[in-house]
């Protein structure tokens, strides 16, 4: 098994619902910060490629199908090349505005919890990295955030190859996928998951 699809779109664009069709269509485990979670042993790794060190990418994500969603999304251009024959998939809400009301009301708010094990720790300092490479430190800087945001999808169509390239946005289904890999689409409902509800919920947000 290896990277069949790279995901460039950052986190809060479908991504959870992406990792699940991709894994529905190609019969493998999908990279996603969910994969993080399970395998503290990236942390170190991820952690280096966000702050700019060279990582080995084919080993990183041995025995994936494909990534999408943080932190892969921020270092896409390197992952793209490590596996020169995968389509790049971009993923995108309606406007940067939509956007930032989702990453602000989930993801952001959940990087600030106290890490409570070393493992979180870890975490939280690859997280924090992640963020201010991909969107600048002040994640309450709605203004610079939707910027870097605009800034990120700009440089990924500028810099892929249109034949390589294809764009999603949640509700689009299975098209956008079965085009990028050439595969029938599947006769049953896209996956839908992780909504804002969802995602606070299970972070505990709401308590």
């Amino acid at each position: 098994m290896t990277i069949q699809l790279v995901g460039a779109g950052l986190g809060r664009t479908g991504t959870m619902s992406l990792k699940l069709a991709l894994e529905r269509l190609l019969g493998g485990t999908c990279h996603h910060m969910m994969e993080v979670f399970g395998h503290p042993d990236e942390i170190p790794v991820w952690d280096a490629a966000m702050r700019g060190q060279a990582v080995d990418y084919t080993a990183l994500l041995d025995g994936y199908c494909a990534i999408v969603d943080y932190p892969g999304a921020v270092v896409w251009h390197d992952i793209a090349s490590a596996f020169p024959d995968a389509p790049v998939l971009l993923s995108t809400r309606s406007s940067a505005q939509e956007w930032w009301d989702s990453a602000s009301s989930t993801i952001f708010p959940s990087t600030r919890r106290e890490p409570s094990d070393d493992d979180q720790l870890m975490h939280k300092t690859m997280v924090e990295a992640m963020f201010e490479r991909s969107l600048g430190a002040d994640l309450s800087d709605a203004a610079g955030v939707m910027a870097a945001y605009e800034a990120h999808n700009a440089a990924v169509r500028d810099a892929v190859p249109a034949g390589r390239l294809f764009e999603y946005r949640p509700g689009d289904g299975w098209q956008p996928l079965c085009a990028a890999l050439d595969l029938p689409e599947p006769d049953e409902p896209f996956p839908h998951t992780n909504t804002r509800e969802e995602f606070r919920k299970r972070s505990g947000l709401d308590h």
